[in-house]
């Protein structure tokens, strides 16, 4: 759960957010509306295409000419069913927002926002993607519970406590309904490296944890974890956690639970 005074950071950030993302609607993204979906996305993830500092955690700069492996532990979060908030259009009297300014507006919002209570456990977001975000916690091999009990906060404020502050700000100021969110958690070995044309390459770690924990992420309101975090889940007498076995998109995993 996050503090008070990391709540009011979310808080103010998500409404700065919106405030810019407003500001850039009536400057000419309302001509957003006139592209398709697909066409959407790809402008919302021009972020992800820029040359930039790597915000690989451990790996402040990526060499070219370097291999680099590494442990990580990949968090994808993303919004459920956003191509819907896109292709159905809601009345004025329901909500003050409909369609491509709708999906603009909650994304500004709840992005940042993740990206800040994830940053709050260490972890850092490497690549937005459209309506979620890939984030990555560096694993040290000889203590590798510091990186889950990690991840396990942010993705709990994920879906708790930013989830309830975007959502009210999104119904106070736009009528809008609740987000709902899909949260999948997974590590493994990466190789640390760049991609892209020669002068635009881009730092990424390329890893099995990334494929699954976008996998994993397709619940609602829910955390997934894959094998891998199961198994180094440190375990400790009277727990109050359970992993029930799930499945999702092709990819075994244990969803969390309180009960």
């Amino acid at each position: 759960m996050l503090n008070d005074s990391q709540r009011k950071i979310i808080t103010v950030l998500v409404n700065e957010s919106l405030n810019k993302a407003e500001k850039h609607w009536d400057n000419g993204g309302h001509m957003l509306a006139s592209l398709g979906f697909e066409r959407f996305n790809e402008a919302m993830d021009i972020k992800k295409a820029e040359s930039e500092p790597s915000k690989i955690p451990g790996h402040s700069t990526v060499q070219d000419d370097e291999t680099v492996i590494d442990e990580f532990i990949a968090l994808v979060a993303d919004i459920r069913n956003s191509s819907e908030h896109l292709m159905c259009a809601r009345s004025e009297k329901r909500s003050a927002v409909s369609g491509i300014q709708r999906v603009y507006y909650e994304t500004s919002a709840l992005l940042p926002a993740l990206a800040q209570a994830i940053k709050f456990e260490e972890g850092n977001v490497t690549e937005y993607l459209g309506d979620g975000i890939l984030a990555l916690f560096k694993v040290d091999s000889n203590n590798k519970k510091d990186a889950i009990y990690a991840a396990h906060r942010a993705a709990k404020n994920c879906i708790g406590d930013v989830r309830n502050i975007v959502n009210s700000t999104l119904e106070n100021r736009y009528s809008l309904p609740a987000l709902d969110l899909g949260i999948g958690v997974a590590m493994s070995n990466t190789i640390v490296t760049l991609i892209g044309l020669e002068g635009e390459k881009h730092p990424k770690a390329i890893g099995e944890c990334i494929y699954r924990a976008t996998k994993l992420s397709s619940g609602v309101n829910k955390i997934y974890i894959d094998i891998q975090v199961e198994s180094a889940w440190p375990t400790s007498k009277g727990g109050k956690l359970k992993f029930l076995p799930r499945a999702l998109g092709g990819v075994d995993g244990y969803l969390i639970s309180n009960d």
